[in-house]
């Protein structure tokens, strides 16, 4: 079941690509993006990636850290920063845990046990203020970016 805009956002604890680990709750103090994509190295994945690095830095600015999940595993996910350049953590997410508590195993209405490409955003508090069901991955980080900042001066 997919949590709700306004609700807290599910907790969750997960190494990253690069071998540290990555909890949540330490986040909290800070906006996150937490963005899931159904395949590293593949094309619309890759361009979503290097559209969330270059923008990074506006991010960074934001308050924002920038997250990625897929249900790949590590050594992908480790090719697939590489490849493309990402400074930014990479969850491989191969017990799906964190898709099922986001609500977001798509592929065939979950039958491929992939991450369905959206996207949530997380308050300094932990809440889910906005989520995003449908990405397009050539212009989602600006969105992201856009309704960031709206969120902020509200």
């Amino acid at each position: 079941m997919t949590p709700r805009v306004g609700q807290p956002a599910p907790p969750f604890q997960a190494r990253s690509d690069d071998g540290q680990i990555l909890d949540l709750t330490a986040l909290r103090g800070r906006w996150v993006v937490l963005y899931f994509y159904p395949k590293a190295s593949t094309p619309g994945c890759s361009i979503e990636a290097q559209r969330f690095e270059q923008a990074l830095p506006e991010f960074g600015r934001s308050g924002a850290a920038v997250v990625g999940v897929s249900t790949d595993t590590e050594a992908s996910q480790a090719k697939f920063r590489d490849q493309c350049q990402l400074s930014f953590p990479l969850l491989p997410d191969g017990d799906k845990a964190i898709c099922q508590a986001y609500g977001v195993l798509g592929g065939l209405n979950g039958l491929l046990g992939v991450a369905a490409r959206q996207t949530f955003l997380i308050d300094p508090q932990g809440i889910l203020v906005h989520h995003w069901k449908s990405v397009n991955p050539a212009s989602h980080a600006g969105e992201v970016l856009r309704v960031l900042h709206e969120k902020q001066q509200s």
